[in-house]
């Protein structure tokens, strides 16, 4: 008996030795998974900084995509400033982009006078009626790519195709009459002067224009990104530097040519006919038509104005503004659309001063025209001419007929 109860004690306490083993070694597997020949999945590769996870079972991971507020164990998670919640999970800036779209001000080192919005890494949201909440500068992306860029690009293709087809249907304006070869002044010296530099000076803006706003559809491709990114940047810098001197040429051309531009009634018969370009007599007019003038008023002085306006701004040129980034966008928006019209109009400017009239270029660059052209296409300002009102230059050439003498439906003296 004594035997078997000496048996029956030396087994029990074998089993608690083995069941206290057991534990122990489940204890270790717990904390080094590691020690045990179970095969577990690799973890992934972490960043070499990243730092050691940390006893809050409320938070997923270290990345702010795969956080949950709503798994948090602390209610008031998206309340937590930057520093709150480096201290449960470090590395987290959620709170800090957060009010960075927010469009809350932080530190900077910039001179708020220089820089306003130094502090203010992305624009704030704003709303539109009828619309959500968009970025202040994604909503200036989408109205420059969705409706300057396309609309733009259309106004002006549409204007050359009409031009190309009046051109090709219509021919260029002839005269009717004979030249005589006796010459009147119609541009002084620095009238002419005064008209190319400021020409000059507008298509170099508005081909560097063209690259920077449309370059990338038909440039891009053919160029490469590397050779057309050297182009653009050139051209932008063209562009600013130009931009002042358009100033001044335009200035010049206002005060230059205003005083022969004033609105007169023969304005209003020269409009109703259409100038004479779809048949018929071209209307009298002074020295220049009414096609001119509304070149010259809604062209040079209105639409010039406010590019000049705005491109200043642009150019951080003008003083007492604050250029914030929404002022700037504004900016940029009326440059584009202002510009694109004015190209729009000079374009037919240029075709009827080359291609569209017989003369007219020549007139602009030797500063003369005929007396046959002078009377066939400024009627009113060539009478004024041979009536004495206005003083101007002839240049008769040795074989040119009498000025005296009639001449003929030919052009010889009669």
């Amino acid at each position: 008996m004594s035997v078997t109860i000496r048996t029956r004690q030396a087994f029990n306490a074998l089993l608690a030795t083995a069941l206290l083993g057991c534990a122990a070694v489940a204890v270790a597997q717990d904390a080094n998974p590691a020690a045990s020949g179970a095969v577990t999945p690799a973890p992934a590769a972490a960043p070499a900084a990243a730092p050691a996870p940390q006893a809050n079972p409320g938070i997923r991971g270290q990345n702010i995509f795969d956080v949950k507020p709503e798994a948090s164990a602390d209610p008031n998670y998206l309340n937590q400033t930057n520093g709150e919640r480096n201290k449960v999970q470090p590395g987290n800036n959620a709170p800090m982009w957060r009010d960075v779209s927010r469009g809350v001000t932080g530190y900077s080192s910039l001179p708020v006078s220089q820089a306003p919005e130094a502090g203010n890494l992305i624009q704030g949201f704003v709303q539109y009626p009828g619309s959500r909440f968009t970025n202040a500068g994604e909503a200036w992306r989408q109205v420059r790519n969705n409706w300057i860029i396309p609309y733009g690009a259309a106004l002006l293709f549409v204007t050359l195709l009409a031009l190309a087809i009046f051109y090709f249907t219509r021919g260029p304006i002839r005269l009717h009459g004979t030249e005589t070869g006796r010459k009147i002044e119609r541009f002084t010296p620095f009238e002419r002067a005064t008209h190319w530099s400021n020409a000059l000076a507008f298509v170099t803006l508005a081909l560097s224009g063209i690259v920077m706003a449309f370059g990338k559809f038909f440039l891009l491709p053919v160029l490469g990104s590397a050779l057309f990114g050297y182009l653009a940047y050139v051209l932008k810098t063209v562009h600013n530097f130009v931009g002042p001197l358009f100033v001044v040429t335009t200035l010049f051309m206002i005060f230059t040519f205003i005083r022969s531009n004033w609105p007169g009634k023969e304005d209003f018969t020269w409009l109703r006919h259409g100038g004479g370009l779809f048949g018929g007599k071209e209307p009298a007019s002074h020295r220049f038509n009414a096609g001119e003038k509304l070149v010259f008023w809604g062209g040079v002085l209105f639409l010039g104005s406010i590019v000049i306006g705005s491109g200043l701004f642009l150019d951080k040129l003008l003083p007492g503004f604050v250029y914030t980034r929404g002022e700037m966008q504004v900016a940029h928006m009326v440059h584009a659309v202002a510009t694109l019209l004015m190209m729009a109009m000079i374009m037919g400017h240029i075709y009827i001063g080359t291609l569209g009239m017989t003369g007219a270029y020549k007139a602009m660059r030797e500063g003369y025209v005929d007396e046959t052209w002078a009377r066939e296409h400024h009627r009113l300002w060539y009478d004024d001419i041979e009536a004495g009102k206005i003083p101007a230059q002839r240049s008769t050439p040795p074989d040119a007929p009498d000025p005296a003498r009639p001449v003929t439906a030919q052009g010889t003296s009669a």
